[in-house]
């Protein structure tokens, strides 16, 4: 009896759980061997499609893209002409600024099976939700979250339809450039979206040689009191140009701090991203309490096409049932996006149905619910015409209410463009546009795109611009820091010629030439410059000038002035101005006096230049022979007597005296072209003989640089001049043959022995340095053969004018 209860009971439970099976997976469910084990399939178009969408509603942007998402759904769902009937039934879920609800509430809407989702506006959200679409193969269509690294393969489902901050961050990286500035600060929320676009920017900025000098973040949910600390922070910074990269929501508390900081007034720069104009855009009227501390700031917006679709678009807007109020207030860039977003996936789902996509879902058995768990993980299916509908997506191309609707290789929209702003009075005024095809320009990008593209500096343009403070002309976009140092400026401590750069006993410590010069250039500045002069040098000997650009370049010194060499090594660490004076290297040797000749009459042309001009004064004579002796008769007669009127009337043409005249015209005409040649001799000759015995012949047995290479004889050089490293790198002179001389007395010392006696034989060194020595020699030495280096001292160019600086300081350029 017990074995028939238990086989009843046996039987009963089968069948129990044979139902329960039938329940829960009916005959049309399928098996299959891969990666899903069950799926749902139907054949024929369904009648209704859901869509998702997920942002925060309670927000500036989310209360631009609420009504529009809504407006679009009804648009769709009332043209015939698309999806065939097909209804698409829209599930809002609100993400609430939050990760982790964002996150729940996804996971919540994928439960519905829909086929593609409209968001959300956050790119930190994006960034999590991201991976949940990756995993059910569901597109999510972002028209706020503007990360440039959601583009990245690691989110093959992510697909934007706003312009990345990618091209942004490029735009502002462009009018950094194009007013000249070099170094700016950014301010930014810390998170996804404010990281990665400032991380762009820094890229951006690097191709254009400037930089960001420093980060400044928050945290989203900071107080005024940090905000304040962090602007007092920045404000005792050199940069005065700030690019503010926040959330819509709290980015004017940024601004309200400032103002209250005395940071929005003459000589500050303050660059928005499209974060400002949102919020503007977004206010049926701004108080004039914002718009107050909002005077001459630079903002950039998406620029939308004035299409008929968007102006119709505008006109319904004002009406919209899903508005909270009436008229404008809501709006946005966003708004049209969002608007465009539902209709980029009407369009996708029609094509992918036409096409005979199948809309059906599969369980995932990685998804599945652990003993106890309230997740219901489940649940979850698998879309399986994702891939599909993800390709369809990117083939999409058409015309939306803000512009053209196509996707280029890395899932960008194609023709990015922003209007460039700035904020004046009650308003804002466009100054211009850009665009990712011509950049910065004051026509419209759509006027652009049939003309070949044109990013040269020259073609870029903006309006004029009205700056805080109420000032029109360009902020320097820098100051000296409140919190720095003195410029710590480094002057070589010299041995000789202390004319140019030296110790002293002034409050300043130093003097010179160099100093005057540096002094007088910074004088005319119209601010003040702190600076303390340092010497560089034990006062023993001079300085290597290498060395002390090398302490410059490791910012042991901020500058050097003196009497420093531009030469290529040190242009390769440091930046230098255009030369202050010339200064090329030069060979000095000692001369002798000529002495007196008999012949010094001849001395004016050489032996051949002699012997061509005798056979010139022959052949001129024997050519008017031949032209006059026929006719004329006093160029006939004897042979000898010929012979002589053609030496005599050759010789007589020199000082114009010739008795015989000239009757045939080809005659004349060669006697008018001789003694004009025969002026041009007669007046070389004077001059140079007036010179000769005029003036005192020195001469010297060196004829310049190269009679000292092919010598063997040592040469002077000064102490701690590159003239060292030329010689001996350049001009390959042996290093032993060089002698380091301290001062202008060494110099004489050495010429006077010469290299015969334990001196040198000539000296090699800069043209200024030479020509303070040999305006106290009497004529003793001289500079033989000429130049034969171009070089020159030069200062440091535009703000604090020192003769070398580190590479990429904003001053530099």
């Amino acid at each position: 009896m017990e074995e028939v209860l238990l086989i009843s009971r046996f039987i009963t439970r089968s069948l129990i759980l044979l139902s329960l099976w039938f329940l829960c997976f009916p005959p049309g469910v399928v098996c299959d061997t891969g990666n899903v084990s069950t799926s749902s399939n139907s054949s024929s178009k369904p009648k209704v499609i859901n869509i998702g969408a997920l942002f925060t509603l309670n927000s500036v942007l989310g209360e631009a893209a609420k009504p529009a998402i809504q407006a679009a759904v009804d648009d769709v769902n009332s043209d015939p002409t698309i999806l065939n009937g097909v209804q698409l039934k829209l599930l809002i879920s609100d993400t609430n600024c939050s990760g982790f609800i964002g996150t729940m509430e996804a996971l919540q809407l994928m439960e519905s099976d829909v086929v593609a989702a409209i968001g959300p506006q956050s790119s930190g959200i994006a960034h999590v939700i991201s991976h949940v679409v990756n995993e059910l193969h569901v597109p999510l269509l972002s028209f706020g979250a503007t990360d440039p690294t959601l583009s990245s393969m690691q989110y093959p489902y992510f697909l934007r339809t706003t312009p990345s901050d990618h091209f942004q961050m490029y735009a502002i990286a462009d009018i950094v450039d194009y007013y000249g500035w070099r170094e700016v600060i950014a301010i930014f929320v810390d998170d996804d979206y404010g990281r990665s676009g400032i991380s762009v920017l820094g890229d951006a900025l690097a191709k254009k040689r400037a930089k960001i000098s420093y980060k400044a973040a928050f945290s989203p949910g900071d107080t005024e009191s940090k905000i304040n600390d962090l602007l007092v922070e920045v404000n005792l910074m050199e940069s005065r140009v700030y690019v503010v990269h926040v959330n819509p929501d709290t980015g004017l508390n940024i601004f309200s701090v400032a103002k209250a900081l005395n940071m929005m007034g003459s000589g500050y720069v303050w660059i928005a991203t499209d974060w400002l104009p949102s919020y503007l855009d977004s206010k049926d009227a701004v108080d004039s309490n914002t718009m107050n501390i909002l005077q001459g700031v630079i903002a950039l917006r998406h620029y939308t096409p004035d299409t008929d679709l968007k102006k119709s678009f505008m006109s319904k807007w004002n009406t919209l049932k899903y508005k909270g109020s009436a008229g404008h207030a809501g709006f946005n860039s966003y708004a049209l996006y969002a608007y465009d977003s539902v209709w980029l996936a009407a369009h996708a789902l029609d094509g992918f149905l036409n096409e005979g996509g199948n809309l059906s879902f599969s369980y995932d058995p990685k998804l599945h619910d652990t003993n106890g768990s309230m997740l219901h993980l489940a649940s979850l299916r698998v879309f399986n015409g994702g891939e599909q509908l993800l390709q369809t997506l990117l083939r999409m191309n058409f015309t939306g209410v803000s512009g053209q609707i196509q996707f280029d290789p890395d899932k960008h929209l194609v023709h990015p463009a922003y209007d460039v702003l700035n904020i004046v009075g009650t308003g804002t005024r466009r100054i211009g546009y850009w665009s990712n095809y011509s950049h910065l320009s004051v026509v419209p990008p759509e006027s652009l795109y049939t003309k070949p593209p044109n990013i040269s500096t020259g073609s870029q343009h903006l309006y004029s611009v009205i700056w805080p403070g109420d000032t029109t002309s360009t902020p320097r976009g820098w100051v000296f820091p409140n919190n720095g140092q003195p410029l710590r400026i480094a002057v070589p401590n010299r041995v000789g010629y202390k004319e140019f750069a030296s110790k002293d006993k002034s409050p300043q410590g130093v003097r010179g030439y160099c100093i005057d010069v540096f002094e007088a250039a910074i004088s005319l500045l119209p601010y003040a410059v702190p600076h303390t002069y340092m010497l560089y040098g034990d006062g023993k000997r001079n300085p290597s000038y290498n060395e002390l650009v090398s302490r410059v370049a490791q910012n042991v010194y901020d500058a050097a002035v003196g009497d420093i060499t531009i030469v290529t090594n040190r242009t390769k660490i440091v930046d230098f101005t255009q030369p202050y004076m010339e200064s090329g290297l030069v060979v000095v040797a000692p001369v002798k006096e000529a002495k007196s000749n008999p012949w010094a009459f001849l001395k004016p042309f050489t032996a051949e230049m002699w012997l061509v001009t005798a056979m010139f004064f022959l052949f001129v004579g024997a050519v008017v022979w031949i032209l006059e002796h026929r006719i004329n008769s006093e160029f006939r007669g004897p042979p000898r007597r010929q012979l002589i009127t053609i030496c005599w009337f050759s010789f007589s043409t020199m000082f114009f005296s010739h008795r015989e005249n000239t009757v045939s015209t080809l005659g004349r005409m060669v006697l008018i072209i001789w003694l004009f040649v025969v002026l041009i001799i007669n007046s070389s000759y004077t001059a140079s003989l007036t010179s000769i015995l005029t003036v005192q012949q020195l001469t010297s047995g060196i004829q310049g640089i190269d009679s000292l290479i092919s010598s063997t004889e040592p040469i002077g050089i000064q102490d701690g001049s590159f003239a060292l490293n030329y010689l001996v790198d350049e001009l390959n002179i042996a290093q032993s043959r060089i002698v380091k001389l301290k001062n202008p007395e060494a110099y004489l010392r050495a010429l006077k022995l010469g290299p015969k006696k334990g001196g040198v034989a000539a000296i090699v060194d800069e043209l200024p340095y030479v020509e303070l020595f040999l305006s106290n020699t009497n004529c003793l030495y001289r500079i033989v053969g000429p130049e034969f280096t171009k070089s020159g001292w030069g200062f440091l160019s535009l703000s604090f004018m020192v003769s070398g600086f580190p590479k990429g300081l904003p001053s530099c350029s």
